[in-house]
C-alpha cells in the first residue's frame, strides 16, 4: 500500500508543477506576444508555405551548383592547366 501512496504523491507533485508552469506562461518575456498571437488565415498560411518552399529550393539549388562546381568544373580546369 505504501507504493500506491508514493506514486499518488508523485502524481500530485507533477500535476502541481504543470499547473504552476501554466500560470506563468502569459507573464514572462513573451507574454504580450503570446496574447497577441492568432491562428493564421488560409491565405497567410499559403503565402508562408510558398515563400518557405522557394527558400528551401533556392538553398538546394545553390548547394547543387557548388557541388557541381567542385565535382566537375574544378577537376576539368586543373586538367586543362596541367595539374
Amino acid at each position: 500500500m505504501k507504493k500506491e501512496g508514493s506514486i499518488l504523491d508523485k502524481a500530485w507533485e507533477i500535476q502541481h508543477k504543470i499547473e504552476v508552469r501554466q500560470e506563468r506562461i502569459g507573464k514572462g518575456k513573451y507574454g504580450r506576444v503570446l496574447k497577441m498571437a492568432r491562428k493564421p488565415t488560409n491565405e497567410e498560411y499559403e503565402k508562408t508555405a510558398k515563400i518557405t518552399s522557394l527558400g528551401i529550393l533556392a538553398v538546394g539549388a545553390l548547394g547543387f551548383a557548388i557541388y557541381m562546381l567542385i565535382d566537375q568544373v574544378i577537376p576539368w580546369m586543373l586538367e586543362a592547366l596541367g595539374y
